[in-house]
């Protein structure tokens, strides 16, 4: 079983080159299923997650090719509509392949996905967009087949604006007879690369970055080279340790732009957060942000909120910082119900956090105490260790496969800011 183990209660000091991002390169992916010759990609984080999307695509008649940070996905052949069902239990994430596979060969099957466990996490916005587009959708235990002979443009409303659900609905549609228009879309700026990336491919899509996108339907899609941006989640996850930690640390390549409600949020705590210079402090191209804390948090009020509101994936690593703040603070989750479950785990640290309902209260202490903990998901995982930075005495982190789905190395990154930590293998 992995371990992680950290030695707290010292600044943070150094600088860390954030990784490809997580949430962007996965329905990118997905996306070299659409085109018949080859997708080059660069700066792609070796997570599990892009491990398992690659088993996925393989099995499909995909040919992968992984090197360092560069993986070349070749989409000549297709020979199965189904995705394996033990792919779909470790990562959500798979169900994005279905809209691609709907998109080229008009059939695609697949399971009710896993993940972690942070709450109900339907799909049926997935499914709604599909049959929007003429696809007929047969689901029977735990199974979902999706068949239609051709697809056709349509108007696609979505109440909330989901992630997940936009992406399919893209997959889908840009090898779809006619126009479709996506009212509610998710304005996330994954969704900007993917349709950046789409249209690259020979895409048709207008409306970038805002909650109406137009795609006009093509014959055909092509192979390109495309850079995977900066992981903002994992950016956002090393500002927060700082925070709770204290000290200096600067992040080559996290998206300055996209990060602004996390850095608003970090001023309100008393943090200092400026962006890099063009050149960053390694040379050209290596922009991006430094953070500078001082003394113990100040208290805050927040709600997470989709795009450009504070994210919902670095909800728990903010706990452990406001764990430590001067006073009282709120946060209130509206994004999925069950991301309080590392709560328990941060109270064996000596945390005051109550939580009722989607609203938990953090009563500030002067510190935390290290202290045997599990990780039950990805950022909750995240959390445990940015808690663990700031908390004196030694801390164990068991079930580290979580993080390992989203952070590339962790322990290395972490090791560049001077923390004391190491991974103690499964």
């Amino acid at each position: 079983m992995s371990e992680i183990r950290i030695c707290g209660y010292r600044p943070l000091s150094g600088e860390i080159k954030i990784q490809g991002s997580k949430n962007g390169v996965l329905p990118m992916l997905a996306a070299s299923v659409l085109q018949r010759g080859t997708l080059k990609f660069t700066n792609v984080p070796i997570i599990q997650d892009v491990i398992c999307m690659v088993g996925i695509l393989e099995s499909i008649g995909c040919k992968c090719q992984l090197e360092g940070n560069c993986l070349k996905v070749d989409g000549a052949e297709v020979k199965d509509i189904q995705i394996p069902r033990e792919y779909v239990g470790k990562m959500r994430s798979s169900i994005l392949v279905m809209g691609a596979l709907l998109g080229r060969e008009g059939r695609a099957v697949t399971w009710h996905p896993g993940g972690c466990s942070i709450g109900s996490r339907p799909v049926d916005l997935h499914l709604k967009a599909f049959r929007q587009l003429g696809a007929r959708i047969k689901e029977e235990e735990g199974r979902i087949e999706a068949r239609a002979k051709e697809l056709s443009g349509s108007e696609i409303s979505f109440p909330f604006p989901s992630v997940g659900a936009t992406e399919n609905a893209l997959l889908a549609a840009v090898l779809a007879k006619g126009e479709t228009v996506i009212l509610g879309a998710a304005m996330e700026p994954e969704i900007m690369s993917l349709c950046r990336l789409l249209n690259q491919m020979g895409a048709r899509i207008q409306g970038i970055g805002s909650p109406v996108l137009r795609i006009q339907g093509v014959d055909e899609l092509y192979g390109t080279e495309f850079n995977v941006p900066g992981d903002r989640i994992a950016a956002g996850t090393y500002l927060l340790a700082a925070a709770a930690a204290g000290g200096r640390a600067k992040l080559l390549d996290a998206p300055w732009e996209e990060m602004q409600a996390v850095v608003g949020v970090l001023r309100r705590l008393g943090a200092k957060v400026e962006p890099l210079g063009a050149e960053g402090s390694s040379g050209a191209g290596a922009a991006g942000m430094e953070i500078k804390m001082d003394g113990r948090p100040r208290p805050i009020c927040l709600s997470t909120g989709p795009y450009p509101g504070f994210p919902t994936d670095l909800q728990s690593p903010l706990l452990s910082v406001l764990a430590l703040a001067e006073g009282v603070s709120t946060v209130e989750e509206t994004v999925f119900e069950a991301r309080f479950k590392t709560v328990g785990e941060l109270r064996k640290m000596g945390a005051g956090i109550e939580v009722s309902g989607r609203r938990a209260i953090v009563s500030g202490k002067d510190h935390l105490t290290g202290a045997s903990v599990k990780a039950w998901d990805l950022r909750g995982g995240a959390a445990l260790v940015a808690a663990a930075l700031a908390a004196r005495g030694e801390t164990r982190i068991s079930d580290c496969i979580y993080i390992e789905r989203g952070y590339e190395d962790i322990c290395r990154d972490i090791l560049c800011v001077n923390g004391d930590i190491r991974w103690i293998g499964s």
